[in-house]
C-alpha cells in the first residue's frame, strides 16, 4: 500500500515547513541562541503544520548537537523522529480527545518526574488539548507551571480559548496560520514533479481552493487525483466532476448574461448547470465568489488585482474586468446580497434549483426591489444610459430596431435626416417587421450569444490588428446583441458612432474577424444601443485616447471627436 502523500511529504525540519515562517524562524531562533521554554502552546486551524512542528522541535532538542534548528539527523534520536519514524521513548504524543481524564493527567503528572531513558527532554506533545477536562486540566496546572529540568510540554489545538487560563498564561503561543494560495500551489507543483505525473493547467488551483490553505488537505485532494491518474496524467475536466467546482465557462456565460440583462441566456446557463450534473448550492457558492472577484477587479487596477487574485490568468483577470465595467458596482454589490442570501435558504431546501432560479430572477429584476440596494441600482442603470426610459428586458433585435427608428424620429425636428440614413431606417424597419411575422424561425440562438460575448474581446483584438479606427469605434461602445442563422447584430451606443461605422465600410473588417477568430462567417447588422455605457467609464476613455488611431487623416470630424472626446453628434447642419 502506496504511504498518503501528506505522510510522504511530513517535514522533519523547520525549513520544510512552509507558509509559517513567523513560527519557524523565532523558534529556530530560541534552539540556536539556547532560550527555549518548558511549555509552548501552538494553535491554528487544521492541518497547517502544528503536530509536526511539535515534533521538529522534539528533534531539535533531543538531538546530540542539540538544542538546534538543524538537526544531524545522524544520531539515534534523529532518526527516531525522522518524519514517518519509529519514535523515541522520551518523546510522548498524546491524544487529549481519549486521555482527557482526571486519572489520565494523574498518570503523567507523576511520570513526569523520572528522567528520560537515552534523551535529554522527556518532551510531552498534547494533541487537540482544548478536549482536556477541567479536572485534567488543573491536574496538569502544577506540572506545567514548575516542571522538573527534563521536562517540556508542547500542547496544540484548533481552539486555544477553551485551553483553562492559567494554562495558557504559562506558555509561549505560536498561532499557525493558513497557508497562502500562491506558496501553497509552488509547494505542489513540487511534489507532482517529484512524483512525474502531468498535471493540467487549471487543476492545482483548484486543489488549493478545495483544501482551503490547510496543507494536509491539499495534499489528500492531491493524492486522491494522482491516484486515478491516466496515462495522460491529471486532466481539468476530470478534477473539475471529481471537486464539484463549476467549469469557468458557465460563470462566464452566466455574467455576461447579467451584464446584458439578458434572461433567456441566463435560465438556459441553469439548465447547463444541472444537466451537467453540477450542485446548484456549488453553483451559487461559485457565483457568489465570482460577483466578489468582480467587485475587487472593478476596484483596483490590473497590477494590485494580479496581487489579490493570484490564482487568475491574465486573459481571466480582462475578461472579468470587463463584465465588472458592464455590470456596475451597485449592480454588483446588490447580486452579492442576493446570492448570499440564498445560498443561506438553499441549507436543507429540497428545490435548491428553483432557489437557483429565483436568485438568477431578482438579479435580473432591480425595480423589484424596494430596498436601499435596488435604488442604487436603478439609479446606476439611470445614470450608466443617461435616460430615464425602461431598457429592453431582453436581447430581440427587433426591439433594438424599433429603438433607433423611434430614436431617428425623436431627432427629425433638430436633425435633419440625410436621405441615404433614412432610407436605410426604413429598410430596417421593414425587415423588422418581416421578421416578427415569422415566428417560426428562430432569430436568436441563446447559447452562440453567451459563446460570442466570452470571445468578443479576442475579436476586438484581431480587428486592432487590421484597421485602428474600426477598433476605436467597437472597443469601447459596442456589444453583441444577438446572432442568428444569416446575421450578427451588434449594438452601439449611439447613432454618431453608428454612422461612422457604417460610412468606413468596418463591418467588412469586423467580418473578417469573427471568421478568423470564431470560424463564423455571418452579416453584420448594426443596431443603436443606449444602454451600453462603456464609453463612461475611465478606464474605457483612458484606453481609447492612449491607443488612438495615429493617422488622423482617415477619421472624419465626427469620428474624430467621438473617438479622441467621447463625443456625441447632436445636430448636423448642411452649409451650401
Amino acid at each position: 500500500m502506496s504511504l498518503a502523500l501528506y505522510r510522504k511529504y511530513r517535514p522533519s525540519v523547520f525549513a520544510d515547513v512552509i507558509g509559517q515562517e513567523h513560527v519557524t524562524v523565532p523558534l529556530s531562533n530560541a534552539l540556536e541562541s539556547g532560550k527555549t521554554h518548558h511549555a509552548y502552546l501552538f494553535s491554528g486551524p487544521r492541518g497547517c503544520g502544528k503536530t509536526s512542528s511539535a515534533r521538529i522541535m522534539a528533534r531539535s532538542l533531543n538531538c546530540e548537537k542539540g538544542p538546534t534548528p538543524n538537526p544531524c539527523g545522524l544520531c539515534q534520536s534523529c532518526k527516531d523522529l525522522v518524519a514517518n519514524g519509529p519514535g523515541s521513548i522520551d518523546v510522548i504524543e498524546l491524544d487529549a480527545a481519549t486521555h482527557g481524564l482526571v486519572d489520565d493527567a494523574r498518570d503523567l503528572r507523576d511520570k513526569a518526574f523520572f528522567a528520560p531513558v537515552q534523551s535529554k527532554y522527556k518532551i510531552y506533545i498534547i494533541d487537540e488539548a482544548h478536549q482536556l477536562g477541567p479536572g485534567a486540566s488543573n491536574a496538569l496546572l502544577k506540572v506545567v507551571e514548575e516542571p522538573p529540568p527534563h521536562v517540556i510540554f508542547i500542547f496544540a489545538t484548533t481552539e486555544p480559548e477553551k485551553l483553562i487560563s492559567t494554562i495558557r498564561s504559562r506558555t509561549h503561543h505560536y498561532p499557525f496560520r493558513l497557508v497562502p494560495p500562491g506558496t501553497l500551489t509552488t509547494h505542489l507543483e513540487g511534489i507532482c514533479q517529484s512524483e512525474g505525473v502531468q498535471v493540467a493547467k487549471g487543476v492545482l488551483p483548484l486543489v488549493v481552493r478545495a483544501s482551503g490553505g490547510s496543507v494536509r488537505d491539499a495534499l489528500s485532494v492531491l493524492g486522491q487525483l494522482l491516484a486515478g491518474a491516466g496515462k495522460d496524467g491529471v486532466s481539468y475536466d476530470i478534477a473539475i466532476q471529481l471537486l464539484g467546482f463549476t467549469d469557468g465557462a458557465l460563470l462566464d456565460d452566466a455574467m455576461d448574461a447579467i451584464a446584458a440583462r439578458d434572461g433567456a441566456t441566463l435560465f438556459k446557463t441553469v439548465d447547463r448547470v444541472i444537466e451537467s450534473g453540477h450542485d446548484p448550492r456549488r453553483f451559487t457558492q461559485d457565483l457568489l465568489e465570482r460577483l466578489r472577484d468582480l467587485m475587487i477587479v472593478d476596484a483596483l487596477d490590473a497590477t494590485n488585482a494580479n496581487s489579490i487574485l493570484r490564482e487568475l490568468p491574465d486573459d481571466q483577470l480582462e475578461r472579468m474586468r470587463g463584465q465588472a465595467q458592464n455590470i456596475g458596482q451597485a449592480s454588483l454589490s446588490r447580486a452579492a446580497d442576493i446570492a448570499a442570501e440564498g445560498l443561506t435558504q438553499m441549507r436543507g431546501a429540497t428545490a435548491p434549483r428553483l432557489i437557483l432560479e429565483l436568485i438568477c430572477g431578482r438579479i435580473l429584476l432591480p425595480m423589484g426591489d424596494a430596498g436601499e440596494s435596488g435604488l442604487l441600482a436603478r439609479i446606476e442603470r439611470l445614470e450608466r444610459v443617461e435616460s430615464i426610459a425602461p431598457q429592453p428586458r431582453a436581447v430581440n433585435r427587433a426591439e433594438y430596431v424599433s429603438a433607433a427608428t423611434a430614436e431617428a424620429k425623436r431627432e427629425a425636428p433638430v436633425k435633419p435626416v440625410k436621405e441615404a440614413a433614412a432610407v436605410e431606417v426604413v429598410a430596417e424597419e421593414s425587415n423588422a417587421k418581416k421578421e416578427a411575422a415569422a415566428p417560426t424561425k428562430a432569430q436568436i440562438d441563446s447559447i452562440d450569444v453567451a459563446g460570442l460575448r466570452r470571445l468578443w474581446p479576442d475579436v476586438i483584438e484581431n480587428v486592432k490588428k487590421r484597421r485602428r479606427l474600426t477598433w476605436s469605434l467597437l472597443s469601447a461602445s459596442a456589444q453583441i446583441l444577438g446572432v442568428d442563422d444569416k446575421n450578427i447584430t451588434i449594438g452601439i451606443v449611439n447613432s454618431g458612432a453608428r454612422d461612422s461605422f457604417v460610412r468606413s465600410e468596418s463591418d467588412e473588417i469586423l467580418r473578417q474577424a469573427f471568421i478568423e477568430v470564431v470560424g463564423l462567417d455571418r452579416k453584420i447588422e448594426v443596431t443603436v444601443d443606449p444602454s451600453i455605457d462603456i464609453t463612461a467609464t475611465p478606464e474605457s476613455r483612458a484606453v481609447r485616447t492612449s491607443e488612438a488611431p495615429t493617422d488622423k487623416t482617415q477619421l472624419s470630424g465626427a469620428a474624430l471627436l467621438a473617438s479622441e472626446l467621447g463625443a456625441t453628434v447632436i445636430s448636423e447642419t448642411n452649409h451650401e
